[in-house]
């Protein structure tokens, strides 16, 4: 029996930066009888808001439902005024611009600059900054095939770890880099989600379809969580069911 469910949200429960379908709103109303859920991804609240929030039958009980932004350097949680903002740590104008900078160093370097791009490629999300390949408007069938085995992101991450001592650089969604202050990645998160929630450690379980090394869902996993990797939001509405069945 766990106590909280975390998850992953982009290539989890939903395709990248896409609402969740009904059916895994649903699930996850579900899955809010039995135990509270968390979400923690690299996305900022709007994107939070857009995905999971703002689909969530009426059914579904928020209180038991933490919303962890930025790869969990924001927390969001529902009350009677709706829901607001727990904490959030920010990068400050230097950080920025150092970090902007060496982007563009690693992308000449590396020479991964796609011929077309959709939107903006670099995203400032206050407490993480945030590179998507293809830009942040880009469609779902050209990201899944940009760097479906996450090679070109192995490069330009370790050149981005060359330029940035001191930070965390880890991959995600389908074609994104994350940036966050040293040591803030998802084990972070979740040790703040644990402070706040008073769910220890153990008693959560984390669902994922990047736990491994490089990954941003990996640092669950070397936390010590029982972890289940998922390919897609499809094989993660079938753990969502087992659990359930599970924990009833």
């Amino acid at each position: 029996m766990k106590s909280l469910i975390a998850f992953d949200l982009d290539g989890t429960l939903a395709l990248s930066k896409q609402p969740l379908e009904s059916d895994m709103a649903e699930a996850l109303a579900d899955l809010l009888t039995v135990a509270h859920v968390a979400v923690i991804s690299g996305g900022d609240w709007p994107q939070f808001d857009k995905q999971v929030a703002s689909r969530l039958p009426a059914r579904t009980d928020r209180s038991r439902l933490w919303l962890m932004p930025t790869t969990g350097t924001k927390l969001y949680t529902y009350g009677a005024d709706g829901w607001s903002a727990v904490y959030a740590e920010l990068f400050d104008a230097a950080q920025k611009a150092k970090i902007l900078a060496a982007f563009d160093a690693a992308l000449a370097a590396t020479g991964f600059m796609p011929e077309q791009t959709w939107g903006e490629r670099i995203e400032d999300r206050g407490s993480q900054i945030t590179f998507s390949a293809l830009g942040q408007q880009a469609p779902i069938h050209a990201k899944e095939s940009w760097d479906p085995d996450f090679a070109k992101r192995k490069l330009i991450q370790a050149d981005l770890r060359q330029r940035l001592p001191g930070l965390s650089i880890n991959m995600g969604g389908a074609t994104s880099i994350d940036i966050t202050r040293e040591g803030v990645d998802k084990a972070y998160g979740l040790r703040k989600l644990r402070d706040a929630s008073g769910i220890a450690l153990d008693a959560m379980m984390f669902i994922g379809d990047a736990i491994f090394p490089g990954g941003n869902d990996y640092p669950a996993k070397q936390l010590g969580l029982d972890t289940v990797r998922v390919r897609d939001p499809q094989e993660t509405l079938a753990v969502i069911a087992a659990i359930i069945a599970c924990q009833k």
